[in-house]
């Protein structure tokens, strides 16, 4: 911590900080990446990245963004001593944009972080990031909290929901770091950027803590998030709504006797026979527990809202008359 007689000719906001950063920093990790890759004339290239994370317990859990570590063979998590140690993969989630590593590393060297309150963020509200872009270790950039509830498109297609927007200046290799409120508690983790650069533009994005803590012991202790799943596996998107197209052989769906699309036999005559997609014959989802959903998105979100074995209520037009199915959630594989 700085010594008193140094912050006494600062600013209340400078002494924030100072303060701040020097609490948080040493919990903040540089992460550097390696991937075999083919290269232009096909021989093996070795592809480096970089990120950041933060220390989240005395075990050597870090946390960082998936996108930092996807597709990595080796992961390196240097921490604020110098010291570079092989992290291990422990857990991921993609629809969050989350993945947990673990470090072996002495106790006197893991420096956890205290996480805030998401819930509790308002626009205008001052935040500080602190990360390693272009692999400048423990950076400290401040702004503000631009907007809350932004929805962001994560790797696997997924919309993360409830995601922090802010003017920190955040560039590559800040993504996986701590977004800080000026207690110096974690908030949410920056994820991305919008920039046609890939530099910082005023509009960063970061995944609210609150998101993360839910399922960061699953990841811990199950490697994955298990999720409570429907068992319709492909629908075709209307302006009425999702119509069936497939649905998991023995699955929840199944069991409540929804409705996939069917083929169409027609006999043309001896020996002709056409067969065509008939949609008339699939079930089409229009609500979950009375809840409209109009996207693939919106039905895994409410779907997910409950756990494996909860029973919900999917409404669905059947030729042509609505109709509520109760169905017993299964769980995610």
């Amino acid at each position: 911590m700085p010594q008193a007689d140094a912050l006494k000719d600062l600013d209340a906001e400078e002494r924030n900080n100072v303060v701040v950063y020097a609490s948080v920093n040493k919990s903040v990790v540089n992460i550097t990446t390696e991937s075999e890759v083919q290269g232009f004339f096909g021989a093996e290239e070795t592809s480096t990245g970089t990120g950041s994370g933060f220390v989240v317990d005395k075990q050597g859990h870090i946390l960082t963004n998936f996108h930092v570590i996807q597709g990595a063979d080796v992961v390196r998590a240097t921490l604020f001593d110098g010291s570079a140690h092989p992290a291990r993969v422990v857990g991921v989630d993609a629809s969050n944009d989350v993945a947990v590593l673990k470090v072996e590393a002495e106790a006197d060297k893991l420096n956890p972080v205290t996480l805030g309150d998401s819930s509790r963020v308002l626009v205008g509200q001052k935040i500080m990031a602190i990360g390693n872009p272009f692999g400048l270790e423990r950076t400290l950039t401040t702004g503000i909290v631009s907007s809350l509830d932004r929805s962001l498109k994560a790797k696997n297609g997924r919309m993360i929901k409830g995601i922090i927007q802010t003017d920190a200046a955040i560039n590559p290799g800040n993504s996986g770091g701590p977004l800080l409120n000026s207690r110096g508690q974690v908030i949410g983790m920056n994820t991305a950027i919008i920039s046609s650069v890939g530099q910082s533009a005023g509009v960063s994005f970061a995944v609210p803590i609150n998101s993360i803590s839910r399922i960061l012991r699953q990841l811990i202790e199950q490697g994955r998030v298990i999720r409570a799943e429907l068992g319709v596996s492909r629908v075709y998107t209307t302006e009425e709504g999702l119509l069936v197209l497939a649905i998991a052989e023995g699955g929840p769906a199944e069991r409540a006797g929804i409705r996939p699309i069917q083929v169409k036999i027609e006999r043309l005559g001896p020996g002709f026979v056409r067969r065509s997609l008939d949609p008339d014959s699939a079930d089409l989802i229009v609500a979950v527990d009375h809840k409209r959903v109009k996207t693939v998105d919106e039905l895994l979100t409410e779907v997910e809202k409950h756990q494996p074995d909860e029973e919900v209520r999917i409404t669905i037009i059947r030729e042509g008359r609505p109709m509520d199915v109760s169905v017993q959630l299964g769980r995610s594989n």
